[in-house]
């Protein structure tokens, strides 16, 4: 019987793998909480077949007390979300950091961006370009148009 389970599960992972590469963002999300659901309720029935039951009782009991700090834990949610990275604010949320450009960077613009002289090596263009994206990356509480201007002034640097 353990083995029929075992290849219903592998064929289950197999199908839900092979449509994962196919699905969108949002597909995947609902994708997930529906085999996640579905998860839960595999294992909550093997258990009560199996009488062991009482470990998910043992488990709702160790999470109570952490249910009475989840209104004080909510409160702290937004710099929760700043010490992970995440901001709700920024070019994509409404709000512009700044205005968009007319035209392409100069080169003497690009420079000045970089902070290279304008007779600069490649090399020297992707050693300013790696040390001020490690600043300003939006991973690391930079921003989008930052980042941009930064790929734009390498690119045109490195153009020509």
């Amino acid at each position: 019987m353990h083995w029929l389970l075992g290849i219903a599960l592998t064929v289950a992972v197999f199908v839900i793998l092979k449509r994962w590469g196919e699905l969108s963002p949002e597909a995947r999300r609902k994708m997930l909480w529906k085999w996640g659901v579905v998860a839960f309720i595999g294992v909550l029935a093997v258990l009560v077949l199996t009488g062991r039951i009482h470990a998910i009782t043992a488990g709702v009991a160790a999470l109570l007390p952490w249910l009475r700090r989840l209104p004080t834990l909510l409160q702290h949610w937004s710099t929760l979300q700043r010490w992970l990275g995440r901001n709700d604010t920024g070019p994509d949320r409404g709000e512009s950091s700044a205005p968009p450009r007319a035209g392409a960077l100069t080169r003497q613009e690009a420079c000045q961006i970089l902070g290279v002289a304008s007779d600069c090596s490649r090399e020297e263009v992707i050693a300013a370009h790696r040390r001020l994206m490690q600043k300003l990356h939006p991973d690391r509480g930079g921003s989008d148009y930052l980042a941009a201007q930064l790929n734009e002034a390498k690119a045109c640097l490195l153009r020509g």
